[in-house]
């Protein structure tokens, strides 16, 4: 039934209807944060957001420092049961096992082919660094780009049957243009790989490329063929995790953040350096407490540890977001 169909049915019910439809559709209008609970979290970015874009308030900021970051997997789509990257690096292990007979016989591609991830994530951080870098390199920069859209394009989640582009946390969509209407540039700040984030934050986050920061691959620039390439090599360029969040933000913005949002320890750093601004700033953190509508873990998880900084979240007065008591949605609706 369309809107206007169902205006015209209820105008004979009387203007006191009418003036409740009224003002119940103004007030989802003006709500900046409609998925969000009228709770302690909410209130707390608002109040914020209010007092440094107001310019007759002592803590102002003017509109070139309101620098905002957010850490990606767990702070603004979903990274269990493993990371969204990992998942990309499997699918394509099946696809290139034909080229690389060897992988039946050899770990961590034997386990991975077999489907037992188990046993393929046994190798620890030494595995997950053979499996992205067999995956991940030997290509141009373009090469890899189309194969990450394709697949963020085709992709679906083992759990939900969604993509993994509908894995992103309504709440935080709407933080991200709220922030953004108010006169701040957000950035991502992620562990996950730049060059894996940037083929499509524009169209998901609205954040284009030069606004996503990551870990990554060593690039070198080469002549193929009379065309100027950039090729990624099987060589780690930079790690984007912990207490080096900080020095990618000094290295890539140049300017301190005064609001972080993050969800687990590799978090901390970034949150602890934005709360040292000279400008009044805001930390918060992502707290996955929902095992009905996502999933609950947080100081013995092996992805997504949130223990230290849940710690210095309480005794420092960081904003906490418990996602079952305070988003009334999790992820966005599909059509």
């Amino acid at each position: 039934m369309t809107l206007r169909l169902r205006s015209h049915l209820l105008r004979p019910m009387g203007a006191t209807l009418s003036l409740g439809l009224c003002l119940a559709t103004a007030q989802a209008s003006t709500d900046p944060l409609p998925s969000w609970h009228n709770g302690s979290s909410k209130a707390a970015i608002i109040a914020y957001v209010d007092t440094v874009t107001t310019d007759t308030n002592p803590a102002f900021i003017p509109e070139a420092d309101r620098i905002a970051v957010f850490d990606n997997d767990g702070t603004l789509w979903s990274e269990q049961p493993l990371y969204n990257q990992l998942a990309f690096a499997i699918d394509r292990i099946h696809q290139m096992a034909p080229e690389h007979p060897q992988w039946k016989q050899t770990q961590p591609f034997k386990a991975v082919l077999e489907n037992d991830m188990a046993t393929a994530l046994k190798g620890g951080e030494r595995a997950l660094l053979d499996l992205v870098m067999a995956t991940h390199a030997g290509i141009s920069t373009a090469e890899f780009a189309a194969l990450v859209q394709q697949w963020i394009d085709t992709a679906t989640h083992p759990q939900t049957g969604r993509k993994y582009t509908q894995m992103v946390y309504q709440p935080m969509l709407e933080l991200l243009d709220y922030l953004q209407a108010h006169g701040f540039t957000n950035y991502i700040v992620s562990g996950g790989g730049i060059d894996f984030m940037r083929p499509w934050s524009e169209a998901v986050y609205g954040l284009p490329p030069q606004q996503v920061i990551g870990s990554s691959l060593a690039v070198r620039y080469e002549v193929i063929d009379g065309v100027p390439t950039l090729m990624r090599d099987a060589e780690i360029h930079f790690i984007d995790d912990k207490a080096t969040k900080p020095v990618a933000i000094h290295y890539h913005i140049g300017k301190r953040p005064v609001f972080a949002f993050g969800n687990s320890d590799g978090d901390r750093q970034m949150l602890q350096w934005t709360k040292a601004s000279p400008y009044l700033s805001f930390a918060g953190l992502v707290h996955h407490t929902d095992d009905k509508r996502e999933w609950a873990y947080d100081r013995h998880s092996t992805i997504g540890k949130l223990d230290k900084a849940m710690d210095q979240a309480k005794s420092d007065g960081w904003t906490l977001v418990d996602m079952k008591q305070e988003w009334r949605q999790i992820f966005p609706d599909i059509d």
